[in-house]
């Protein structure tokens, strides 16, 4: 009783067992079927595969083909703790700042990019956009901008898997191109840009404070002579006066100088990126073209070449069926009409004696 109980309480728990539902087979007359099938049909499909590689041939021949040059930059985070979110935050917006106008309209200018055929847009949609007038007419000034979209169709950046890696890649007709324009790229995102004004041009910063070194350094050799060589006369001590100011002056304007210029160094080293990249692999011209790829059109077009076949053939025995059906229907109809026997009213035989009947008869007064 208590086995029975036991069972009774598992098979109400856990329900009963599944059932076993075989898989579908095919059978050997459905592959027969289909080999049939094919046989019957391998001329269609082979010249269906013969115009497709044809067609794959002539393309190959036509396309211009295209180089993709490669670099990858390592960015360097300088805080000690970023979790993954923060860290793929700011990754992805480096790639931003990678793919940014600024940087394509700097590389534009650098290497004079707005007179490349390959970045001009006087073909095209392009031509066609301003016949019609939705965008306005290229000049000299506008040129560079003009050849910003081209240039970011072009440029792509992405991260490799959840690492501080960063492939850049250039596609262009010119192998030596598309690795010179990389290589501009990367330089231009990695080296800091600086304002060409004020106190951060270096030049100037140099110059001023050499000239201002000079004025303090002259001043106070000025104000040594004279107090060395200097007569008792009654104008030596306002003379005197005048030089120590002139070499305070200037010593204080030299120092003042050197005091914001640290400043201005600080409040730059407290306001830098968290995170600086360095090239890893720079950009080298490729030795093979990225598109179009001879093996893979091939094989798309030999595989292509097949189902059309295979449609085609199917098409044409559903055709054939149908055809044959009507066929079938329109001879079966014929025959039930010659077959079907005629009324007695219609045959000739009863027409003749229902004649003679009817002339037989007289009416009599």
């Amino acid at each position: 009783m208590l086995q029975i109980n036991t069972d009774n309480r598992i098979n109400r728990d856990y329900g009963p067992p599944p059932e076993f539902r075989p898989g579908p087979v095919v059978s050997l007359a459905e592959v027969l079927a289909v080999l049939r099938f094919l046989r019957r049909h391998v001329p269609i499909i082979a010249l269906t595969c013969c115009a497709a590689l044809c067609i794959s041939i002539l393309y190959l021949i036509i396309a211009v083909p295209t180089f993709t040059a490669k670099a990858q930059l390592l960015v360097n985070s300088k805080a000690t703790v970023l979790d993954a979110s923060a860290v793929s935050t700011v990754v992805e917006s480096q790639i931003a700042i990678i793919k940014s106008e600024s940087i394509a309209t700097a590389v534009i200018e650098k290497l004079d990019l707005a007179q490349d055929p390959e970045f001009a847009t006087g073909h095209g949609s392009g031509m066609i956009s301003r016949l019609l007038g939705w965008t306005k007419p290229e000049t000299d000034a506008n040129a560079a901008r003009y050849a910003v979209e081209p240039f970011e169709r072009r440029l792509s950046a992405k991260r490799v898997g959840p690492t501080f890696l960063i492939e850049i890649t250039f596609d262009s007709k010119d192998p030596d191109r598309a690795a010179q324009i990389l290589n501009a790229v990367v330089e231009k995102y990695t080296t800091p840009q600086l304002d060409n004004s004020g106190l951060q041009d270096g030049k100037w910063v140099k110059d001023r404070l050499n000239e201002l070194s000079t004025q303090a350094f002259a001043a106070q050799k000025a104000l040594e002579d004279y107090s060395k060589n200097g007569t008792q006369a009654a104008d030596s001590a306002a003379t005197i006066d005048k030089l120590a100011a002139a070499a305070e002056s200037s010593k204080n304007a030299f120092e003042n100088f050197r005091r914001m210029l640290r400043k201005t160094e600080a409040t730059q080293q407290q306001s830098s990126p968290v995170f600086e990249a360095s090239i890893v692999t720079g950009a080298s011209p490729p030795l093979r073209v990225s598109s179009p790829r001879p093996r893979n059109v091939l094989g798309i077009a030999i595989g292509v070449g097949l189902l059309l076949g295979i449609a085609i053939a199917m098409l044409r025995d559903l055709l054939g069926g149908i055809r044959a059906s009507g066929l079938e229907h329109r001879l079966s109809t014929e025959e039930s009409r010659i077959e079907r026997p005629l009324p007695n009213a219609v045959r000739p035989d009863h027409q003749s004696e229902a004649s003679a009947k009817a002339t037989s008869v007289r009416l009599t007064v």
